[in-house]
């Protein structure tokens, strides 16, 4: 962030290019998620660690969306408020950032305050991300040890 512009939150149009993206993923890891699941049951279907790791990751970015929605609901003045709340009068600027999802308050000793998205998203987040890449960590190696029925 620039420090001509202390007070600039998260970029309109970024956040709502993520909000449909991670939308319609939300969606598409849901129905292939369900399927697999469905499709393990049978003898010859795909390990139940494919339809697994595919719903943690769409626990993930439903998560992260609903971060994103905390963000585009919360306007100029609803983000002012959060951070006059927890920082009182010593605000000097914002913190913003999608990469852990966050609004920071920033303070004039240098502290920065997290407010508006929830305190729990990005340790929830980290979570879900360790166990969707261990279970497609289990799926492809599953995939591997497999032949391929195509042949």
């Amino acid at each position: 962030m620039s420090g001509d512009e202390p007070y600039a939150g998260h970029d309109g149009t970024l956040l709502l290019l993520l909000l449909l993206a991670g939308c319609a993923a939300v969606l598409i890891l849901t129905v292939q998620g369900v399927k697999r699941l469905l499709r393990a049951r049978r003898p010859d279907g795909p390990p139940v660690w494919t339809g697994a790791a595919l719903l943690v990751w769409d626990a993930a970015v439903a998560l992260y969306v609903w971060g994103l929605l905390h963000l585009l609901l919360t306007d100029d003045y609803g983000q002012a408020q959060s951070c006059r709340d927890a920082v009182g009068d010593r605000l000097t600027g914002y913190d913003p950032g999608f990469m852990p999802l966050r609004f920071g308050c920033r303070t004039a000793d240098g502290t920065t305050v997290d407010t508006v998205v929830p305190s729990y998203l990005d340790p929830a987040l980290a979570v879900l991300a360790l166990g969707a890449l261990a279970l497609t960590g289990l799926a492809l190696a599953h995939h591997r040890r497999t032949p391929s029925r195509d042949q």
